[in-house]
């Protein structure tokens, strides 16, 4: 048998005491967080009766973003906090433009989170505007790591839902997604034109060459007020090489001196959009 010493004794005490401390609410130490959830949001368990094979769920100011088994918590927390700061980007604990989230409840806005293709398979609700996002390509560390490794497409994805649920209902005559809008009309100028269908070859003088047959002409004003507020937002800054064929505005400074229309709509603070790139960690 081991013979226990002063020495251990004393030890062990201070073993104790530490571990004790550790679990103390003071200003000094810091309360860990339950597993799966962060400061903000809560992971619950999808009871809503709809998307069944989305089995829990995090709420972002009403916001409903759902994702299934195979999503990991990291990975839905950090959508939850990419949306937490597009709509708060001030992070005041209050969202920016009230309207633009007022209309995406209106439209019951969601975004689905998947492991595999194949866990789209089925209708989405009726009624609800929706988009989805994938477990592998949702990258915490890109902007947090400093613009490097593969692309975090939460900073697309969840931008994608708030302007086509919201901006585009809160500003029709300006951010609605048909013609004659203001970001329509941008759009034509940075396309080099106005096309219908994806023309067999863009003029060269274009700056946006969106070249997927299967976006018709609404879809690709929302692709294209992502590609300006992400690059106005520095999101871009170091991936021309990898977008080029299909944006070329990839810095704030491009965007400004090129695409005028586009930057004085985007920098309008009438509009109250973000003016800070988000990062997935949500203060307030």
């Amino acid at each position: 048998m081991m013979k226990v010493t002063e020495k251990m004794l004393l030890v062990l005490i201070m073993v104790i005491m530490a571990s004790a401390s550790c679990s103390k609410d003071d200003d000094n130490t810091s309360v860990p967080v339950e597993p799966g959830n962060d400061p903000n949001f809560t992971i619950v368990a999808n009871t809503d009766g709809i998307l069944k094979g989305f089995n829990r769920k995090v709420q972002v100011f009403g916001i409903d973003i759902y994702a299934v088994s195979g999503v990991s918590d990291a990975n839905l927390l950090h959508a939850a906090n990419i949306m937490a700061q597009y709509l708060d980007n001030d992070e005041d604990g209050m969202v920016d433009n009230q309207l633009v989230l007022d209309k995406m409840l209106e439209n019951k806005a969601f975004v689905v989170m998947w492991a595999k293709e194949s866990d789209l398979n089925g209708s989405f609700p009726a009624g609800r505007l929706g988009q989805d996002l994938g477990n592998d390509e949702t990258i915490p560390s890109y902007v947090s790591g400093g613009l490097t490794g593969r692309f975090d497409a939460s900073i697309e994805e969840i931008w994608h839902i708030i302007t086509h649920a919201g901006y585009t209902y809160a500003y029709p005559e300006v951010f609605g997604e048909s013609a004659g809008t203001d970001i329509y009309n941008a759009m034509d100028i940075a396309r080099g034109g106005r096309f219908t269908t994806i023309p067999g070859a863009y003029p060269e003088k274009a700056w946006y060459s969106y070249d997927d047959a299967t976006c018709e002409y609404d879809c690709q004003v929302t692709e294209y007020f992502y590609w300006a507020m992400s690059s106005i937002l520095g999101a871009q800054v170091t991936r021309l090489d990898e977008i080029g064929h299909e944006w070329k505005l990839n810095t704030p400074e491009k965007v400004k001196e090129t695409d005028k229309a586009v930057y004085e709509l985007l920098t309008n603070a009438t509009y109250k959009l973000p003016t800070v790139l988000p990062d997935g960690s949500y203060r307030h």
